[in-house]
């Protein structure tokens, strides 16, 4: 990849990460990348910066100022949008993870996630619009027919359709077990679709040609809770048998809902067979994913791989305001250097001040360690498709279980954080709307949001995955630990083997706070520090990533290496060493939040 300036997300970074530290490279030794080579896996990243700083971030700004609006019949919005996602579709994009067999690309995932990033950076509000028709379309090559193949996901991978995921409802937001959708079976197969959904990101909009929302709804006589779910294809318009648009389904936009960041993705209510006039009779029209019963399990598909690109965006978006504010900090001018105070001496620049570096650094250490997890992560995925046997592909998907929650909460909490400095190195211009970095903080506030709240994704890692399979999970992630560690140890330095003495100790800490917090009674015992949990166990896999990436560092000069090993011993140093309070508070499980009476707040 070609090395260019970019306040989206570095692409010195990223050859850095895909090349140096994960030999993206060697996966085309694989059967399944045969087909690539590495001045393939270099255009496409070209492609996807360019791409995105020339369409993607031109619009970002105008989007934010220029919401969606609904008149009653219609949504509209910026052409922009949807001039950069024609650009985006017609570049094959969407389809560049996707299987040769569908006209995709096959990329490996960890290409293609370092690629969409610089979308996520450029405009998370437009890139929302593919991510979701991606998943979309991804869940029903896993778990769809070929017919729902061939008339649904063909079309959106050539960038005709868009896809969204139904989930909520006004009155069930992250309880899908409340869900109350009634799916109602017809005679000729279909299903009629009776309720209303909550924050559907795309759910409306004239961009596409048809919208296919993936909705799930529970059929009569199913049970009660998410084992009764099941999950349907109901498409605003209806596809005929020859691929053509028939009538308008039985899909109303109720409204539109207005957030503080992610301004350009239009959110909208929906309501699925309330429409009077439908020709067809009451309900709109729906078909049914694999067997019933099993809605939640198709659609953690859909919801794994939105969870790690909330993750990524989050990362991306939390970068680009790092870079944004390195930007400002070295050319914005002001005060003097600590030792002298003379008056009449020249002022310096924001990032001679001790405090400033400081943020900087902080800020450093949190986004590139995220944007490693979420390519550590896509590489994973990459292995586990490669792998040749099943006991290695089983261990691969461990991994990817047990991360999930930790790329989607951890990147999500901490990435925010880098937002915050860079409105704080800007000063009084950085709440104004005349500085990006308002906007930023705003669009990436809405992550530890998105897809599952950070709370939910602590409540999932302690409480289910590491305790899943016998805690397989858990000591499948300590092997890769220990790995690394031993890695780190053989190139013989004082300072990587300090480091990792220092994540060894922690990582056993780790386990026995596990064992004390499974090994109690009560269900609210497990979760009762749920979100410290997440944070200790999220820190150590962060150190980790840095761990790798200075050690790779080793032997190597210049201002970019030097700038890893900074960002590494800031983590260790300070990150780390508020980790070890954090799994002594662990290791006593205090219920102090289980315990306050509601009344008292």
């Amino acid at each position: 990849m070609k090395i260019s300036a970019s306040k989206l997300v570095s692409p010195r970074d990223i050859n850095f990460m895909l090349y140096e530290w994960l030999h993206v490279d060697e996966l085309t030794q694989a059967p399944r990348f045969s087909h690539l080579t590495t001045q393939d896996f270099d255009a496409v990243l070209d492609l996807s910066c360019d791409l995105a700083t020339k369409t993607f971030a031109t619009h970002n700004r105008l989007s934010d100022l220029n919401e969606p609006t609904f008149d009653g019949e219609r949504v509209s919005m910026i052409p922009e949008v949807g001039n950069a996602l024609r650009e985006f579709y017609d570049a094959g994009l969407l389809a560049a993870a996707m299987p040769l067999d569908v006209d995709g690309g096959q990329l490996p995932h960890s290409v293609y996630r370092a690629c969409f990033a610089f979308f996520q950076a450029a405009n998370i509000a437009t890139a929302a619009y593919p991510m979701l028709s991606a998943a979309n379309a991804n869940l029903l090559l896993a778990h769809g027919s070929v017919h729902d193949i061939n008339h649904y996901v063909k079309p959106m991978i050539e960038g005709r359709f868009f896809g969204t995921m139904c989930l909520s409802e006004p009155e069930a937001g992250s309880s899908l077990g409340d869900v109350a959708t009634r799916a109602l079976p017809m005679a000729d197969g279909t299903y009629r679709i009776v309720g209303n959904k909550m924050w559907i990101s795309g759910g409306d909009h004239e961009l596409s040609e048809n919208i296919i929302h993936l909705v799930l709804a529970r059929c009569e006589g199913a049970a009660k809770g998410v084992r009764g779910l099941s999950l349907f294809i109901v498409p605003k318009f209806l596809v005929n048998d020859d691929g053509t648009l028939g009538q308008r389904n039985d899909v109303v936009l109720a409204g539109i809902n207005h957030k503080m960041g992610y301004r350009g993705t239009v959110n909208t209510v929906l309501s699925f067979g309330n429409d009077s006039s439908f020709a067809q009779g009451p309900g709109a029209i729906g078909y049914l994913v694999g067997e019933e019963n099993r809605g939640l399990e198709y659609m953690f598909h859909m919801m794994n791989e939105a969870r790690i690109v909330v993750g990524a965006s989050a990362a991306a978006v939390g970068y680009s305001s790092y870079l944004t504010a390195v930007d400002y900090a070295r050319t914005r001018v002001q005060g003097r250097n600590v030792d002298n105070k003379d008056p009449a001496s020249s002022q310096v620049a924001l990032v001679e001040h001790p405090d400033v570096r400081r943020m900087l650094l902080v800020s450093k250490s949190y986004v590139e360690g995220a944007l490693a997890l979420v390519l550590y992560l896509a590489k994973q995925q990459d292995l586990h498709d490669i792998a040749p046997t099943k006991d290695e592909r089983e261990r691969f998907l461990l991994l990817l279980d047990l991360l999930t929650p930790v790329v989607k909460g951890w990147s999500s909490k901490w990435s925010l954080v880098a937002n915050d400095f860079a409105i704080q190195i800007h000063g009084g211009y950085g709440y104004t709307r005349d500085y990006t970095v308002e906007q930023m903080w705003r669009d990436n506030r809405l992550n530890p949001i998105h897809e599952g709240t950070d709370g939910i994704q602590a409540i999932d890692l302690i409480a289910r995955k590491t305790s899943m399979n016998n805690g397989a999970a858990l000591t499948a992630l300590v092997k890769e630990l220990q790995t690394a560690i031993s890695l780190a140890r053989a190139h013989h330095d004082d300072t990587l083997s300090r480091y990792s003495d220092q994540l060894e100790a922690l990582v056993d800490q780790l386990v026995t706070v596990t064992a004390v917090i499974h090994s109690q009674a009560r269900a609210s015992d497990r979760i009762a520090n749920a979100s410290l949990y997440a944070d200790a166990l999220g820190h150590i896999v962060i150190g980790w990533m840095w761990l790798e990436q200075v050690s790779v560092c080793m032997g190597k000069t210049g201002d970019f290496y030097d700038g890893k090993r900074a960002a590494c011993k800031y983590f260790f140093t300070y990150e780390l060493a508020q980790c070890e309070n954090w799994l002594s508070i662990l290791a006593e499980n205090p219920t102090v939040y289980r315990d306050t009476d509601p009344a008292w707040l």
